[in-house]
């Protein structure tokens, strides 16, 4: 069983930077793939980034490549989003996801355990 709690959202002007962040409970932390997603209003739970359980692995929605950077410290059984030049069209519910397999995925339905969200907001 694994607990996530997000935190470092906020509102943030176009361009600006923010890093979230997800704290993990579970001795098994360093066991799971991490998955960042986010869900804008009225649209569907969309993929962000994601990484191994050893983080030799990432992979990133196109949307946010080269902006987005996800991390990991297994020691502290945290993984943080890095967000850069952030758009408006970022603006959504951030939401922090454990799959408690190693490798990554983009989908969902395909992680085990979710956090509560915390919010994102860029204004124009």
């Amino acid at each position: 069983q694994v607990q996530l709690v997000e935190s470092g959202g906020g509102l943030v002007q176009a361009g600006g930077s923010l890093t979230l962040s997800c704290a993990a409970s579970g001795r098994t932390f360093s066991s799971y793939a991490m998955g960042w997603f986010r869900q804008a209003p009225g649209k569907e739970r969309e993929f962000v980034a994601a990484m191994s359980r050893r983080g030799g692995t990432t992979y990133y929605a196109d949307s946010v490549k080269g902006r987005f950077t996800i991390s990991r410290d297994n020691a502290k059984i945290t993984v943080y989003l890095q967000m850069n030049s952030l758009k408006p069209e970022d603006t959504a519910v951030y939401y922090c996801a454990a799959r408690s397999v190693s490798t990554v995925h983009t989908l969902a339905n395909e992680y085990d355990y979710w956090g509560q969200g915390t919010q994102v907001t860029v204004s124009s």
